[in-house]
Parts: structure tokens; C-alpha cells; sequence
């Protein structure tokens, strides 16, 4: 071997004073902000309240009845979530149907004092169909003997929207034996309290979804 052949160098890591790599750290780190700033800047959504689940007319608002849910929505019609303390629908009535997943809009909202529906439990007579849940809109029937003892149907609530159903679960009824509490408007709450009051069969039919 040649002594005075030259001796390869060796490969040495950059270190952290090398001018080289101290550039491409700076580099990184301007891409970064820049990525983020876009992604801010693209960002329009903003919070908002979202039913958890189906809101009738009636329901006073609580936490756990809402969700929040960031959307791209324009200003006005719904409810913000980032407003602040105070800001909050809590102890406000539903005024209509809201449905799972449903942005909460600010009309549906009104005061306990406002609020112009009453609930009221309609034991039926006879089966509810399964379609009818919270939401549903329904008309109320009573069927009474009319005085020649043949069988008089009386529409005696039309188009009320259903708050919640409970069927009975003491197993001694056979037909019949749901509960459906229906929101009636205050005006005519004395006349529907009458009515179910009568001696007759009592049915809730399902007209659909909410109004």
C-alpha cells in the first residue's frame, strides 16, 4: 500500500451549528404556519346548538337535551353556542318540532310564559298505531252511543302534535293502553279536557310526521 495515497474522509452528521440544516428548520417551520394560517382563514364554520334528540313543543330546554355541532351556517336563525354565559337556551320552551340532528332554530324558541301549549295524557281505547312517536301529528276521536244507542264519532282534537307516548305496563290491558300526551293550544284546552271527559272510546290516528 502507497503511504502517501490520500485517506478517504468520513461521512460526519451536520450538527446543530451547520448554516445548512439551521435553513431547512426554518424552512419547516415557515411551511407550517403557513398550512395553518390557509386552514384558519378557510375555516368559516362556527358552533352551533343541534338537538340531541326529537325537541317537542312543550320540552323547557336542558344541557343534555343539545349538542353542539360547528357548521357553516349564515348569521341569524340559529342558535350560537359560543355566545357566552347567559347566552345559553336553557329553561327555553320548544315551540315545534325539532328533530334529531335538527340545527335549533331561535324562532322555535320562546318563555315559559309565552309558550302557548298545554300537555295533556290521552288514555286511548283502542291500539295507537307504531308510527306515532314524539313528532307525530295526530287528531284525537271519542266514540259515544248517541241517544238511539248507535255508535257517534267526535273529532275533538285535530292536528295535535305528539310530546311523548308511554304504553301501559301493567299487563291487564288488552287493545289500547298507550298514553299519548298531545300539546294542545291554551284557548282550547277547557273544550279537549271536556270531551275526553265523556263517557266514550277514546283513539289517537297518526297523520305523519311533524307539521
Amino acid at each position: 500500500m502507497d503511504a502517501h495515497a490520500p485517506v478517504a474522509g468520513r461521512l460526519r452528521r451536520p450538527g446543530w451549528k451547520d448554516p445548512r440544516l439551521m435553513i431547512g428548520l426554518l424552512l419547516m417551520a415557515v411551511a407550517i404556519v403557513g398550512v395553518t394560517g390557509i386552514v384558519q382563514a378557510a375555516d368559516h364554520t362556527a358552533a352551533h346548538y343541534v338537538a340531541r334528540e326529537t325537541l317537542t313543543p312543550g320540552t323547557v330546554l336542558e344541557p343534555d337535551d343539545l349538542a353542539v355541532a360547528r357548521v357553516r351556517v349564515g348569521e341569524g336563525p340559529y342558535i350560537a353556542a359560543d355566545g357566552g354565559t347567559g347566552a345559553e337556551p336553557w329553561g327555553r320552551v320548544v315551540t315545534r318540532v325539532v328533530e334529531a340532528g335538527e340545527l335549533v332554530p331561535a324562532a322555535a324558541l320562546a318563555t315559559l310564559d309565552s309558550f302557548d301549549g298545554r300537555s295533556v295524557a290521552v288514555v286511548t281505547t283502542s291500539p295507537v298505531s307504531a308510527d306515532v312517536r314524539p313528532g307525530s301529528v295526530v287528531d284525537v276521536w271519542v266514540t259515544a252511543a248517541d241517544s238511539a244507542g248507535r255508535p257517534d264519532s267526535l273529532l275533538v282534537g285535530e292536528s295535535l302534535v305528539v310530546a311523548d307516548v308511554a304504553a301501559d305496563e301493567g299487563g291487564f290491558t288488552t287493545g289500547g293502553g298507550e298514553t299519548v300526551y298531545v300539546v294542545v293550544p291554551r284557548a282550547a284546552l277547557g273544550d279537549f279536557l271536556e270531551a275526553l271527559a265523556t263517557d266514550g272510546d277514546v283513539s289517537v290516528v297518526g297523520l305523519g310526521g311533524a307539521p
